[in-house]
């Protein structure tokens, strides 16, 4: 579980471009932290919080029970036909795509 969260972490600063020095400014630790993070794991809470912060993320606690739904709602194609469609595929290996529009 920790090693996927961890793996999403570096794919989501991959897929915005950020580099692991723009990730020290934007979520507010040291090098040495967020290197560890990436390489290692095994952050405090307070520290995943603010590298989703510096992810323009939100960390979420899905109870079991819950997470089907919240996988459907994700899978859900938008009515808003402003809004491009998503890929459901894709979305499943990537939950970022189409969160914020980047």
């Amino acid at each position: 579980m920790e090693k996927t969260l961890l793996m999403q972490v570096k794919k989501r600063r991959l897929e915005l471009g950020l580099k692991q020095q723009d990730m020290y400014m934007r979520a507010g630790l040291s090098r040495q932290q967020y290197q560890h993070i990436e390489s290692k794991g095994n952050p405090r809470l307070n520290t995943l919080v603010l590298v989703a912060l510096g992810l323009n993320s939100e960390l979420m606690l899905i109870p079991k029970e819950k997470r089907e739904a919240v996988m459907q709602l994700l899978l859900e194609p938008k009515d808003d036909p402003s809004q491009p469609a998503l890929d459901n595929e894709s979305l499943v290996e990537n939950p970022w795509q189409g969160l914020l529009d980047d």
